[in-house]
């Protein structure tokens, strides 16, 4: 790496790239560059659409339909009904399947990252995630007959969470037949967007102004940071590099320190890097972060995963899958070495005849014998897309009476369980599983601050919005209020700052 390691804990950082200024190379597509709706294009949840602590939603709650916001029209494709993630007229929203502008094979400089050459990693797919063909209403939703009840009309959820099924005198909305099915990630909302008026030139010296003679101004560097895109905090280095032959992220690490350091250099880092750099360091030395492990490689799409590998590859000589191997063992090996494959079925329609067959699949495989068949389980979950996924868990609590990730924690333990789980609550309920994870990290005795910090800067872009929402609902308290307990001064100022509060 390009810089020494810290006393702080956060391992030494990768420099610039080459001599280019410009970031990303011409012809890339920018990030979020318009992949996010405007501000305000949601109204604020005062409840409903999230669970209580410890349950998912009702079939048809968020993520499968947007009309879990009280008092709030459904976002639906032009003509049709509510219940997908665009906006009337717009083509849809999504989360980008990986950061942009990453140059291929070596995102930049050897132990570097940033400007690279042209051809690198990922822009975000078109069009994003949206508004399904037709406007069919999203699955797991129950219509009461002769009423326009998309997504939110399902019974209450069986104890666990899970629908049990249609209540009585309600049909499903999706026949056996493929039918189109809202995306598992649909219209999102990131707290972070880009500055409208952004001078990275103007940026690059409102920093080195902060960090210039004796002391820091941690307030200034906070405002300039938490209110960037991570595309716009790239061309702020290269303009600081620039102007002052300095390195931004070098000048940062000698003016802060502990957390609010790890926290605003991981900021700095483009997210695919920043994924591979924590699955590298959640298995370099001894021990292993199996959680971090589960957390990446269990809720990204199959884009983002490849260009994680890709990354992990080129950034830090090694191979993944190899690494997964030597840290991990048994079934949970073998999850994790399905998911690094970055090759889940993505498509967005749904079989109902099929997602049966797989529940009474399970059902036979768990509960149904003596024993567990992992293999089956491994199969379903690491195969199977997110929206059929879901279906599958609407079969199983019909079937087995028990809801499917109840029916995990029957037959499973250890870390399998947790990433079988993980699997599934992604399925179900993107948000509501990250928001899980961030009350994780701070209930209790201590704070667990690395989990803090990649839950929140990962996210940050793509559904904090949504996940500060699901913390409520599951929780009873918001997200800032947590936070506010748990940290303090200039950590907890940028923490609060990046969730919009």
């Amino acid at each position: 790496m390009a810089y020494p390691y810290q006393s702080s804990g956060f391992p030494g950082y990768p420099g610039y790239p080459g001599n280019d200024p410009s970031y990303p190379p011409a012809g890339q597509q920018a990030f979020p560059g318009g992949q996010y709706p405007p501000g305000g294009a949601y109204p604020p949840a005062a409840g409903g659409g999230y669970p209580a602590a410890g349950g998912f939603p009702a079939p048809g709650g968020y993520p499968g339909a947007m009309p879990a916001y009280p008092g709030a029209p459904g976002f639906g494709a032009p003509g049709q009904a509510p219940g997908y993630g665009a906006p009337p007229g717009a083509p849809g929203y999504g989360a980008p399947q990986c950061a942009p502008g990453y140059g291929g094979p070596g995102f930049g400089a050897p132990g570097g990252y940033g400007a690279p050459a042209a051809g690198g990693y990922g822009a975000p797919a078109a069009g994003g995630f949206g508004a399904p063909p037709g406007g069919a209403p999203s699955y797991g939703g129950y219509q009461q007959p002769g009423a326009q009840n998309y997504g939110g009309g399902g019974p209450a959820p069986v104890p666990g969470g899970f629908p049990s099924g249609p209540a009585p005198g309600q049909q499903p909305l999706v026949s056996a037949q493929h039918q189109p099915f809202a995306a598992a990630m649909t219209a999102t909302q990131g707290t972070i967007k880009a500055s409208s008026n952004f001078d990275a030139l103007a940026d690059a010296e409102k920093l080195r102004k902060a960090m210039k003679g004796f002391g820091t101004d941690e307030q200034a560097i906070i405002d300039v940071v938490s209110n960037r895109s991570n595309d716009q905090r790239q061309k702020i280095k290269a303009a600081f590099k620039t102007a002052y032959g300095k390195d931004l992220i070098k000048d940062l690490k000698s003016e802060l320190s502990g957390h609010v350091e790890e926290l605003i250099i991981a900021l700095f880092m483009p997210p695919t890097y920043y994924d591979a750099w924590s699955l590298y360091n959640a298995m370099k030395g001894a021990g292993t972060k199996e959680g971090v492990l589960i957390e990446i490689l269990c809720s990204r799409t199959n884009s983002e995963v490849r260009n994680i590998v890709a990354c992990y590859k080129s950034e830090f000589g090694r191979d993944i899958e190899k690494d997964v191997r030597s840290d991990t063992s048994g079934h949970f090996e073998r999850l994790l070495v399905s998911m690094c494959q970055g090759n889940r079925d993505e498509s967005q329609n749904v079989n109902v005849q099929q997602a049966e067959q797989d529940a009474q699949r399970l059902y036979q495989a768990g509960e149904g014998k003596l024993g567990t068949d992992e293999s089956s389980f491994n199969l379903v979950l690491a195969s199977r897309s997110f929206p059929q996924l879901k279906a599958v868990a609407d079969a199983y609590a019909r079937i087995s009476k028990r809801d499917l990730i109840s029916a995990i924690g029957r037959e499973f333990s250890g870390h399998i369980e947790d990433g079988l789980k993980a699997i599934l609550q992604c399925a179900i309920n993107r948000p509501a599983y990250f928001a899980e994870r961030l009350y994780k990290a701070m209930k209790g005795a201590g704070t667990k601050d690395s989990t803090l910090i990649r839950v929140v800067v990962t996210r940050s872009e793509i559904d904090l919005v949504q996940i500060k929402q699901a913390f409520v609902q599951m929780y009873q308290k918001s997200l800032a209020s947590m936070i506010a307990g748990d940290t303090s001064g200039d950590y907890r100022k940028m923490l609060l700052a990046i969730t919009g509060q």
